[in-house]
């Protein structure tokens, strides 16, 4: 995916909005700065513990702007429906699309809708039943505090804190669980979930965060090895301070996976000066997405790359993967 990004969309599409690479693209206007994204969702199952696509499609828009620094205000939602798809699960997916933009004060005001056809049906060949594919693209406000500052790796310093609002690998674990391609059970939910309050509660007690990003495909692991390539900075992280639930780690155990690589659907790791640390994680716990916020590592000069520090207190080296471990996780 980052050779494709790099060695096709940038060759063609460059541009200095696009070159930063970030979940939004900046775009300032004569009265105010705003944030725009857009995002295609493609789970399977679309159905899963804690969410289902619309939910997943709604919250992974808004994440991506209020990293950013914007605050969330509409949606636009593109439907691409196979032939056969039941209304009744369409109807499903559109009041769980309708709560959750409710719940985090968005509206969704524009949209379309295609329906394509459905081959394998027609061959008798389709197992799972007939698809949906959600796009969202969403359009965000910077607040007036934030009005002469942009988030950004270039502003990211040695010696910064490196934060996360909780537990990792819950969402990609869930979507792996509900397939039920396993003989085993588990309770784990998926954390999809909008974060736009919790981000713009902690931007208002600290409007100069440096960095923020919500690690969805990929995990934690590729988020803080994208972070590094753009900043030619180490980043060390401590593996006792990392929450994984037991369920995850089990699963992780018996199929393989590291969960750091695992996709988070609820999670925003944030990056600080050392001195606002402490108030940024008493601020998260306060909320429900935040209760179990954690510092888990710092930004160093050298050693360069993402390290983790062991129980032994020893450095191991966390990789950017080739390639997917599960593959239509979001």
């Amino acid at each position: 995916m980052h050779r494709l990004i790099k060695e096709m969309f940038l060759k063609y599409f460059s541009n200095p909005v696009l070159a930063r690479l970030g979940d939004s693209a900046e775009i300032t206007k004569p009265k105010n700065r705003i944030a725009f994204t857009t995002d295609g969702y493609v789970v399977q199952p679309i159905f899963f513990p804690g969410g289902d696509i619309g939910k997943l499609a709604v919250c992974g828009t808004i994440n991506d702007l209020a990293v950013s620094g914007a605050s969330p205000k509409y949606l636009a939602v593109s439907f691409i429906i196979q032939e056969g798809f039941p209304f009744v699960h369409l109807e499903k997916i559109c009041q769980s699309m309708a709560k959750t933009a409710k719940e985090a004060k968005v509206k969704i005001v524009a949209g379309d809708t295609k329906v394509i056809e459905n081959r394998e049906a027609q061959t008798g060949q389709q197992k799972n039943g007939a698809e949906i594919y959600i796009i969202t693209t969403g359009i965000g406000i910077y607040p007036p505090f934030m009005k002469d500052y942009s988030l950004g790796v270039e502003k990211i310093k040695p010696n910064d804190l490196v934060l996360i609002n909780g537990g990792i690998g819950e969402h990609e674990t869930a979507i792996i669980l509900a397939r039920e391609e396993f003989e085993f059970k588990a309770e784990v939910k998926s954390d999809c979930a909008p974060l736009n309050q919790l981000i713009s509660d902690l931007l208002l007690i600290c409007p100069r965060i440096r960095f923020m990003r919500d690690p969805t495909r990929g995990g934690l692991a590729t988020t803080l090895n994208e972070i590094v390539e753009s900043t030619n900075l180490g980043i060390i992280i401590d593996e006792q301070a990392i929450i994984i639930k037991p369920a995850v780690k089990g699963i992780c155990e018996l199929l393989g996976f590291d969960p750091l690589y695992l996709a988070n659907e609820g999670k925003v790791v944030i990056i600080t000066a050392r001195t606002e640390g402490e108030k940024l994680l008493a601020r998260m716990r306060k909320d429900k997405l935040g209760k179990e916020a954690k510092i888990i590592g710092e930004v160093v000069k050298k050693p360069k790359g993402v390290w983790v520090r062991t129980k032994l207190g020893s450095l191991r080296p966390l990789l950017m993967l080739e390639g997917q471990q599960f593959p239509r996780i979001c």
